[in-house]
């Protein structure tokens, strides 16, 4: 005969103070029957829980229910001030800084960009201070989205070479937190896989032009990151007629693009793909040349990892260069079919990966603290 599932009562406990803080997290307050709806666990487990974590300040009352035939219920939530993380996406250009709770809702936000020869980390502290200042409640972790190869030891490597961890450790200690440093374009392949274009897929590829070209790979719903984080570095794939280490796509070569068809080399890419919709003859021609580009590298990718789909993303979301890829595409569809679709954010694609990175690690960390006996129950 089959023993019964059982276990101590410590780990109980945790596992049931997770399910209705994980809940509260996901749909806001809520009265003890709903919670016994929505966790499947007993009324008597429900109200031992909530005392519990009513007792360490991790939920509070939250008013009562009078939608609902019957006396009144009161409602329970989150506690408002359990703290935030922060979420930051850099690019060569500026920093941009959300601060979000527990529930993913993002309470303050600053952006601006790099002063001239300003320390990095100096300008994201003061951004993350001015965002603190609005809010009450302790900050306890950061994760940052940045341009170059990430290690798993948060390194970074960029065109300054590697930096053996000494950006994150200063951040760190600036802010007195933990930090995890991120490439960006994976947290945008992470906000497409959990709410965007990606989540009903299997596997995809993003593409994410900004000042280069970056991809973030996802295999059976797990972002691939790469033995030493290089993996989706694609912005020097070999791709003839440019002599091998050339880049593809980026700011550089559409600099180049313009001179040559006659253009403003200073315009962005955004200005000469505007032109390029408006019917600019040697505007779309370069678009042509961006689509080409774009699309051979999604072929490069799709005869190694045969994805199910290329999400296109920053700039290449953009319609005039989105045109050109997909009648690329379409010429080589005999030879080999792509898929390609577009990203549901844009440009701001990395900050919302980072947002939900740090509500999910903020979610781990608070809950761990807020749940008596759940440091103890992993030991």
């Amino acid at each position: 005969m089959a023993r019964p599932l059982a276990g101590p009562q410590s780990l109980l406990r945790t596992l049931n103070g997770r399910a209705i803080l994980e809940t509260l997290a996901r749909r806001g307050p809520l009265t003890r029957t709903e919670l016994v709806a929505e966790t499947g666990l007993s009324r008597t487990a429900v109200t031992q829980v909530l005392r519990m974590l009513e007792n360490s300040a991790a939920v509070v009352p939250a008013g009562v229910d009078r939608d609902t035939r019957g006396p009144a219920a009161g409602r329970v939530a989150l506690h408002p001030q359990l703290g935030f993380a922060a979420a930051v996406h850099v690019d060569n250009h500026a920093a941009h800084v959300a601060l979000v709770d527990p529930t993913g809702a993002v309470r303050a936000e600053q952006h601006a960009p790099f002063p001239p020869r300003a320390d990095r980390v100096e300008h994201i502290a003061a951004l993350v201070e001015g965002c603190r200042r609005a809010l009450n409640g302790p900050l306890h972790l950061v994760v940052v989205g940045i341009p170059g190869i990430v290690t798993a030891d948060g390194g970074i490597r960029d065109d300054q070479g590697p930096d053996g961890g000494a950006f994150r450790a200063a951040l760190s200690a600036r802010l007195g937190c933990p930090v995890r440093v991120e490439n960006d374009v994976n947290l945008a392949a992470l906000a497409e896989l959990t709410e965007g274009t990606g989540a009903d897929l299997a596997s995809f590829a993003l593409l994410l032009l900004d000042d280069g070209l970056g991809a973030g790979i996802v295999l059976d719903g797990i972002l691939h990151r790469g033995f030493s984080g290089v993996a989706g570095e694609v912005m020097y794939l070999p791709q003839s007629p440019l002599p091998i280490g050339a880049p593809v796509l980026g700011d550089e070569v559409v600099r180049d693009l313009a001179l040559a068809h006659g253009r403003d080399p200073d315009a962005t890419i955004d200005q000469h793909l505007d032109a390029a919709s408006a019917g600019d003859e040697a505007a779309r021609a370069m678009a042509a040349e961006m689509g080409r580009r774009l699309t051979l590298v999604a072929g490069s990718v799709a005869l190694v990892l045969d994805p199910e789909a290329f999400i296109l993303g920053g700039t290449a979301a953009h319609p005039a260069l989105v045109d050109a890829a997909l009648a690329t595409a379409e010429e080589l569809a005999a030879q080999l079919p792509l898929r390609l679709l577009v990203s549901s954010f844009g440009p701001e694609a990395p900050l919302v990966g980072a947002v939900g990175e740090a509500a999910a690690a903020l979610r781990a960390t608070v809950f761990s603290h807020a749940v008596p006996g759940a440091d103890r129950s992993r030991r």
